[in-house]
Protein backbone atom coordinates (compact mmCIF):
# COMPACT_ATOMS: atom_id res chain seq x y z
CA UNK A 1 0.00 0.00 0.00
CA UNK A 2 2.65 2.40 0.62
CA UNK A 3 5.06 1.86 -2.20
CA UNK A 4 1.41 2.21 -4.35
CA UNK A 5 0.53 5.62 -2.89
CA UNK A 6 4.43 6.40 -3.02
CA UNK A 7 4.15 5.83 -6.75
CA UNK A 8 1.18 7.42 -7.28
CA UNK A 9 2.62 10.19 -5.49
CA UNK A 10 5.54 10.52 -8.10
CA UNK A 11 3.53 9.84 -10.51
CA UNK A 12 1.27 12.56 -9.62
CA UNK A 13 4.44 15.55 -9.59
CA UNK A 14 5.79 13.87 -12.89
CA UNK A 15 2.47 14.79 -14.40
CA UNK A 16 2.43 18.27 -12.56
CA UNK A 17 6.07 19.01 -14.24
CA UNK A 18 5.04 17.68 -17.77
CA UNK A 19 1.47 19.57 -17.89
CA UNK A 20 2.31 22.65 -16.47
CA UNK A 21 -0.15 23.97 -14.20
CA UNK A 22 -3.01 22.47 -15.40
CA UNK A 23 -1.13 19.06 -14.16
CA UNK A 24 -1.38 20.57 -10.77
CA UNK A 25 -5.00 21.45 -10.39
CA UNK A 26 -6.22 17.73 -11.63
CA UNK A 27 -3.47 15.99 -9.62
CA UNK A 28 -4.41 13.72 -7.10
CA UNK A 29 -3.55 15.05 -3.46
CA UNK A 30 -3.32 12.11 -0.99
CA UNK A 31 -5.41 12.26 2.02
CA UNK A 32 -4.18 11.79 5.76
CA UNK A 33 -1.47 13.43 8.01
CA UNK A 34 1.05 10.58 7.50
CA UNK A 35 1.16 11.94 3.52
CA UNK A 36 2.23 16.18 4.16
CA UNK A 37 5.92 14.91 4.63
CA UNK A 38 5.47 12.30 1.79
CA UNK A 39 3.96 14.94 -0.73
CA UNK A 40 6.77 17.61 0.56
CA UNK A 41 9.44 15.32 0.28
CA UNK A 42 8.49 13.89 -3.67
CA UNK A 43 7.60 17.67 -4.74
CA UNK A 44 11.43 19.00 -3.61
CA UNK A 45 13.00 15.69 -4.89
CA UNK A 46 11.61 16.58 -8.22
CA UNK A 47 12.99 19.62 -8.68
CA UNK A 48 9.88 22.08 -6.63
CA UNK A 49 10.43 25.12 -4.32
CA UNK A 50 7.59 23.84 -2.13
CA UNK A 51 6.16 26.74 -0.27
CA UNK A 52 3.53 25.78 2.54
CA UNK A 53 0.67 27.92 3.46
CA UNK A 54 -0.64 26.56 6.66
CA UNK A 55 -3.71 27.07 8.29
CA UNK A 56 -3.56 26.25 12.40
CA UNK A 57 -1.12 25.65 15.24
CA UNK A 58 -1.14 21.65 14.87
CA UNK A 59 2.43 19.85 14.71
CA UNK A 60 2.91 19.04 10.88
CA UNK A 61 2.19 15.17 11.66
CA UNK A 62 -1.82 16.63 12.43
CA UNK A 63 -2.00 18.41 9.05
CA UNK A 64 -4.11 17.44 6.43
CA UNK A 65 -3.26 18.97 2.61
CA UNK A 66 -5.94 20.70 1.32
CA UNK A 67 -4.69 21.79 -2.07
CA UNK A 68 -1.67 21.54 -3.96
CA UNK A 69 -1.75 24.50 -6.69
CA UNK A 70 0.92 25.74 -9.12
CA UNK A 71 3.14 28.82 -8.84
CA UNK A 72 6.20 30.44 -10.83
CA UNK A 73 7.96 28.80 -13.20
CA UNK A 74 11.15 30.88 -14.52
CA UNK A 75 13.34 29.57 -17.55
CA UNK A 76 16.14 30.95 -19.25
CA UNK A 77 16.68 31.28 -23.08
CA UNK A 78 19.96 31.12 -24.60
CA UNK A 79 21.31 30.58 -27.96
CA UNK A 80 25.01 30.07 -26.77
CA UNK A 81 26.86 31.14 -29.39
CA UNK A 82 25.50 34.02 -32.10
CA UNK A 83 23.67 31.50 -34.69
CA UNK A 84 23.24 29.10 -32.90
CA UNK A 85 19.19 27.93 -32.51
CA UNK A 86 17.61 29.45 -29.08
CA UNK A 87 16.88 26.84 -26.22
CA UNK A 88 14.83 27.43 -22.76
CA UNK A 89 15.90 25.87 -19.78
CA UNK A 90 13.88 25.74 -16.76
CA UNK A 91 15.74 27.59 -14.17
CA UNK A 92 13.41 26.82 -11.37
CA UNK A 93 9.43 25.96 -10.66
CA UNK A 94 7.57 26.53 -7.65
CA UNK A 95 4.82 24.79 -6.28
CA UNK A 96 2.20 26.03 -3.15
CA UNK A 97 0.99 23.21 -0.95
CA UNK A 98 -1.73 24.03 1.37
CA UNK A 99 -2.29 22.66 4.61
CA UNK A 100 -4.86 22.35 7.22
CA UNK A 101 -3.63 21.68 11.00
Amino acid sequence: MRNLLSTTIVAGALAMGSLGAAGLATAAVPAGPSNVTTTINGLKADGFDVIVNRVGTAPLSACSIGAVRPGHQVTRTDSGFPGDSLTTAVISKTVYVDLTC
